[in-house]
């Protein structure tokens, strides 16, 4: 028999948590914001990118208008565009294969890692010696659920080839390997600060970041039509502009993010005592590297059933991604992919679930999420 969750519904993520948490000082900031009349790339866009940077631990940040958009700036900033090829993922979000299809170039996918659901950097060395229909330009890894991608490895494919590395940093907001940030290793890092993430707006947003001063002056300028003096365009650009409110309200919760990040691991740590007898996938952590656990994705065969089980017991769950992008049919038969293929992307679509994750969760609604997986374990057998 599936019971309600006592304590009502629970959302697998729940962003107006993370404004309740700090309303007095989000609201200041958005009346200032107000008060201070300058809506667009306006001071606290400045202020932001500064603290960002500093947080990173780069030279430079650049706001945007998306995590897609901080993609496709990055690319065009190093040149790639027609003709280029762009070594990525297909278990990812499809704004990622979609960034690189906006500037042109095409996507080579290379299958991940089991376990950390990351690029493979075995599969990465073995598509880079395969002839394809391009000029190989950039390997774009992408830091999933939280995790740090293997980079010491990457960075050094990307180097021994001459290409260029961008990494994309949309769920890693704080995540460390080896000692530093993500987003401070390749040439270029992009994150998004879409309302879920570990760093999220109210609204979209986005940032690139570089130690590369040429490289951010690229970036600011194709941000904003490819302006080097105002209303005169150098050479073609985008409108992809951080407006000054999702700045500000940016530049408050940054203040928590190391605090909200330790609140996911500490969740993440009462999932593994509490599901590690069961027989589930539970995440894979690289050993070198502190995940941040934008998400906490387990693996199973049954997991379309316990979806339902949960649901029905009013836990909300994910699936992050239900279909590799490569299968998705705006790209379907279009694509390139490493000479393993992609059977490990194949079978984790199939098999994972993200639990609820975000840092107001009580003990309450933890105990709740175990509990009725264990009953839905045990109803089973």
């Amino acid at each position: 028999m599936i019971g309600k969750a006592p304590l009502g519904p629970i959302p697998q993520t729940d962003p107006r948590a993370s404004y309740i948490a700090q309303q007095p000082a989000i609201d200041r900031a958005i009346s200032g914001v107000l008060e201070g009349g300058s809506y667009i790339l306006g001071r606290e866009v400045g202020s932001f990118e500064r603290a960002f940077a500093d947080f990173v631990g780069v030279s430079h940040a650049v706001g945007c208008a998306s995590g897609t958009d901080a993609i496709e700036l990055a690319l065009r900033a190093c040149n790639i565009g027609a003709g280029d090829l762009v070594f990525t993922v297909s278990h990812t979000a499809v704004a990622t294969v979609a960034a690189v299809e906006r500037v042109g170039a095409m996507a080579v996918l290379v299958d991940v890692e089991p376990g950390t659901y990351t690029m493979s950097p075995h599969e990465l060395s073995r598509a880079l010696q395969k002839p394809y229909a391009g000029r190989p330009a950039a390997v774009l890894p992408v830091h999933l659920y939280g995790q740090p991608a293997e980079l010491s490895t990457l960075c050094d494919l990307a180097r021994a080839n001459g290409l260029y590395l961008i990494e994309d940093c949309a769920q890693s907001h704080g995540a460390v390997y080896r000692g530093r940030p993500t987003g401070s290793f390749g040439d270029i890092g992009c994150f998004s600060f879409y309302p879920t993430k570990n760093l999220g707006a109210f609204g979209d947003g986005g940032m690139a970041v570089t130690k590369d001063p040429a490289l951010a002056a690229a970036l600011r300028e194709i941000r904003e039509y490819g302006w080097r003096e105002r209303y005169v365009s150098a050479y073609v650009g985008i409108n992809s502009r951080l407006d000054s409110i999702q700045a500000a309200i940016l530049g408050v919760k940054l203040g928590s993010l190391v605090a909200d990040n330790a609140r996911r691991r500490t969740i993440a740590h009462r999932y593994d005592l509490g599901l590690s007898k069961l027989p589930l996938m539970l995440p894979k952590r690289r050993a070198e590297a502190t995940h941040v656990f934008h998400q906490y994705v387990i693996g199973l065969t049954e997991r379309d059933r316990l979806r339902n089980w949960l649901h029905a017991a009013g836990i909300g769950t994910g699936i992050h991604y239900p279909v590799p992008v490569h299968l998705q049919p705006a790209y379907r038969g279009r694509l390139a992919a490493g000479p393993s293929g992609l059977g490990v992307t194949e079978r984790a679509a199939r098999q994972i679930l993200s639990l609820p994750m975000y840092p107001q969760l009580s003990e309450e609604m933890i105990d709740c999420i175990i509990t009725q997986i264990h009953g839905f374990f045990s109803q089973r057998s």
